[in-house]
């Protein structure tokens, strides 16, 4: 898939505000300073897309983008945010939830996952949380450029041992770096397979 077009269409902490077309919607998600920004400005080709911060934890609204017409990648706050007084963090989490349990035309979630870092308890309770929840997700790791490839791949072991001790198969994963483009293709190509049997 190329994307010829992206365009920010609404922010809001109401799920009944969202866009209400069946339109097919991907949402992204994943801790504070995972690199989220960052991944969806590589997807898009476009710099300042969504937001990129030093200060962990700036997204704090439901973001749609329509992409090329006809499908929402979805911007959703972290967990685990960063700097924000716990009101917000109630706020954010009460929200976050409503989407995933609300939203009819969601497709598929990406919880986005640092590849440098051991796994993670907080990572691991949302896919947990998510698979409890019958909600369809992959695993995007982010900043791959930042390890040697015998690393990402004892990382991937980890996160495979841990969770096949609950789950019969590995959830679908990507291996990216926003700055090398790494994952790009495989990722937007995995999207567009989706819409397609979606149109169907």
């Amino acid at each position: 898939m190329k994307i010829k077009s992206a365009q920010f269409v609404i922010s809001n902490q109401d799920v009944e505000k969202c866009p209400k077309n069946e339109i097919p919607e991907y949402a992204f998600i994943g801790r504070s300073n995972v690199g989220k920004s960052s991944l969806i400005n590589m997807l898009t080709d476009k710099k300042s897309l969504a937001k990129t911060s030093g200060r962990p934890g700036k997204t704090q609204l439901i973001n749609h983008f329509i992409i090329n017409d006809s499908w929402y990648l979805v911007d959703l706050p972290g967990y685990g945010y960063a700097r924000v007084s716990k009101s917000s963090k109630k706020t954010f989490q009460k929200f976050i939830t409503a989407y995933f349990e609300k939203r009819k035309q969601l497709v598929s979630a990406f919880v986005l996952v640092d590849i440098r870092h051991k796994p993670q308890p907080i990572d691991l309770n949302f896919m947990a949380w998510l698979g409890e929840h019958m909600i369809p997700f992959s695993i995007i790791f982010t900043k791959a450029d930042k390890l040697k490839p015998k690393a990402i791949e004892n990382h991937i072991e980890d996160y495979k041992d841990i969770l096949l001790e609950s789950w019969e198969d590995m959830p679908n994963y990507f291996v990216t770096s926003s700055s090398k483009s790494i994952g790009k293709d495989d990722l937007l190509n995995y999207i567009e397979s989706i819409n397609t049997d979606f149109k169907d």
